[in-house]
């Protein structure tokens, strides 16, 4: 038999068992046979086996300590913890000390985890504690590599230079087709360029990716996801760019101007890992380690990849790169902060912190890096808050959930009498003027117009929406434009171009009404029915709808519209997961060339149109010859087929007694003809 567990021993002394001396020394330990071989206690020695994190990997070495007697030794601890506490648990510190008993000027901390030395390493070097001492850190294990440095420099290998493909081939598309992925079930991927008249399939390849696929914010990389990691795909064969190591990744962010990619993870213990990497190097820049669920855990970057922010309990914290340490090695004290949003054009922050007790709700525009606060609104009576920006940053929306009444119930709190304000900040007018929009019934939708100033609200009860347009004009309150009754909508898609949008009902009916609000009139009212995913391509020329599998069940797949609602081409299959168009960069054009570009398109139209009916007689031709080349193929197989059929007459003439029966009637003595009616179709007429 085998020998008890400690954890069994222990329960025994538990029940009141006494030690029996006979128990250790009888017979019974002379019949003991272990039955418990090496290969099954493998197993748990591997998984008690020493990491090398579990050494001198949490222990760092923080140099330019002040060198204190031991009555301000006190003291100064305390500052040290609170500094060093901030990056993770610290199980020990260690203060060398001369004889007199004074410090030495450098001190030993131990983290819990690896990770928090790295980030302490990484966030408090070179950290100014007075004007006579600044802290210079380096992990425990580093010590034997520094300490080892020869002192004869040798010049590094010269590393062969590796050319990457031509990452924006697509920019040249001399008809300026846009690309775009469909993802089917099992990891089946597809490139498709939009040609006409037809899309022509760039690249097609299974299992591309184990969970997401996703393009950069400029359309240069496509990123696939896979246990190991993250891959960059790019070039006109899509070959391989970069590999990021990132174990379990699930999902992945890019900076808006690709310099660096986030990476997001769970680890075993149920916290979230995040990974900053430069995508021009793939080097690792920064790494955090958070309790917090994935969608507190998103860092959102500045418009020029200078910095970005995350929230905490109670803090805004702001980083800036290339260094990743905190803007001015602090992070910004918000009690009550709920949500933060980067303006699209400037470093600016926009922020709203909750209500508390008789406080008020506030929405803050915060400006970085001086943390000068530009505008501060107070708001009463808030439930939440959703902050809109418009694309060119000239506005921000904020719509405010108001309340009448709450009611706290168990710690549950209940609000009535809701009603809801849209908060409009005019922000290239001094000192930012707030006009308020009031709606009375419920918001199902809000989206800013793209290229231009109008936005869009969808209001009123599920059955009977109603859809206002407003325009926003400098040193004006917003004027309501138009206010569409009685559409059965839940969703608003804004044209990349502005002027047209599509409202759909999405998951439902699949209702699609295309709308010029240049009068307001109704271009196209069709449907997609189950339609779940809406997306305009970059140009804002055409509009994709698709059914997804993995929303719904039965006529899968997706359309493709021109922008005024006439279908040009059906996709229909039941694998069809998702789609997404290739975005293109912003336009290096003025405001005034893109102007005068637009005025002398009719100068070009016929071109245009003559281009694109030779295109159409060339895909007539196609299929033409395709058709002719398809004859030719079975004529001359036909005929071949014949030419062995003849010469085989004299074998089927021998097997059949020198009867010829290659023709039907000849031989009509084996032959009976039987005629059989039936009833095919039966019509009634009826007369009154």
């Amino acid at each position: 038999m085998a020998k008890k567990k400690d954890s069994e021993k222990h329960e025994d002394g538990q029940r009141g068992g006494k030690y029996n001396k006979d128990d250790a020394d009888g017979n019974e330990l002379e019949n003991f046979v272990d039955d418990i071989t090496d290969e099954d206690l493998l197993g748990d020695v591997l998984q008690r086996r020493p990491k090398v994190s579990d050494g001198v990997d949490t222990v760092i070495i923080v140099d330019g300590v002040p060198q204190v007697n031991p009555e301000r030794f006190d003291k100064l601890k305390v500052v040290i913890t609170k500094i060093f506490a901030q990056f993770g648990k610290i199980l020990n510190d260690y203060y060398p000390k001369s004889e007199n008993g004074h410090t030495k000027g450098y001190i030993f901390i131990e983290y819990e985890k690896h990770e928090s030395a790295l980030e302490a390493v990484t966030q408090a070097n070179n950290y100014k504690l007075d004007k006579q001492h600044t802290f210079l850190i380096n992990l425990f294990s580093d010590y034997k590599k520094y300490n080892d440095i020869p002192e004869k420099w040798e010049a590094p290998t010269l590393q062969p230079f590796p050319e990457r493909p031509n990452l924006q081939y697509y920019l040249s598309e001399p008809d300026a087709f846009d690309q775009y992925y469909v993802y089917n079930i099992n990891s089946h991927i597809e490139v498709w360029l939009n040609s006409n008249p037809q899309p022509t399939k760039l690249v097609e390849r299974e299992k591309w990716t184990e969970s997401l696929i996703m393009w950069s914010p400029l359309g240069t990389y496509l990123a696939t996801l896979h246990k190991q990691g993250v891959v960059l795909w790019g070039g006109p064969n899509f070959t391989n760019v970069l590999k990021l190591s990132h174990r379990n990744v699930q999902f992945v962010d890019f900076s808006p101007c690709e310099q660096y990619l986030v990476a997001y993870a769970p680890l075993d213990n149920g916290e979230q890992k995040l990974t900053i990497f430069d995508i021009r190097t793939g080097a690792e820049k920064r790494s955090f380690i958070s309790d917090a669920p994935m969608a507190g855990n998103v860092l959102r970057w500045s418009k020029d990849d200078k910095y970005f922010a995350r929230i905490g309990h109670n803090t805004l914290s702001v980083y800036e790169t290339p260094s990743f340490g905190l803007l001015d090695k602090k992070s910004i004290t918000v009690n009550g902060i709920r949500d933060f949003s980067w303006s699209p054009r400037d470093n600016v922050l926009a922020y709203w912190v909750a209500e508390d007790k008789d406080v008020p709700a506030r929405v803050v525009l915060l400006e970085i890096p001086s943390r000068k606060e530009i505008r501060a609104n107070n708001l009463f009576n808030v439930a939440d808050c959703k902050i809109h920006w418009q694309k060119a940053g000239d506005y921000l929306c904020v719509k405010v959930d108001r309340y009448a009444k709450i009611k706290r119930e168990k710690g549950d709190v209940k609000y009535s009498g809701m009603y809801f304000n849209f908060e409009i900040f005019h922000m290239r007018e001094k000192n930012i003027p707030v006009d308020s929009v009031e709606i009375k019934e419920p918001i199902h939708a809000f989206a800013w117009e793209p290229i231009g100033s109008k936005f869009a609200i969808i209001h009123g009860e599920p059955s009977n929406n109603s859809v206002s347009f407003y325009n926003v004009k400098s040193g004006q309150a917003p004027v309501l434009l138009k206010k569409l009754d009685k559409h059965f909508c839940s969703h608003l898609f804004w044209s990349p171009a502005g002027q047209y949008i599509v409202i759909a009902e999405i998951r439902d009916s699949g209702a699609l009404e295309f709308v010029d609000t240049a009068d307001f009139t109704t271009m196209c009212s069709t449907e997609h029915y189950k339609a779940t995913d809406i997306e305009w391509d970059p140009t804002g020329r055409f509009v994709a709808t698709g059914v997804s599998s993995w929303k719904t069940k039965g006529d899968t797949g997706y359309w493709i519209w021109s922008f005024q609602g006439r279908i040009l081409n059906r996709f229909n299959t039941n694998t069809y997961c998702h789609m997404q168009w290739r975005p293109r960069p912003p336009t290096l054009l003025s405001a005034k060339q893109q102007k005068d570009t637009k005025k002398s398109l009719k100068k070009y139209t016929s071109q245009f149109e003559t281009k694109d009916k030779m295109r159409m007689t060339k895909a007539s031709k196609e299929v033409i010859d395709k058709r002719r080349k398809l004859i030719k193929e079975f004529e001359e197989y036909r005929s071949k087929r014949l030419e062995d059929w003849n010469k085989q007459k004299a074998e089927r003439m021998a097997i059949r007694s020198h009867i010829d029966t290659d023709e039907l009637d000849s031989d009509d003595k084996n032959v009976q003809v039987e005629k059989v009616e039936f009833l095919v179709k039966e019509e009634v007429t009826v007369i009154d």
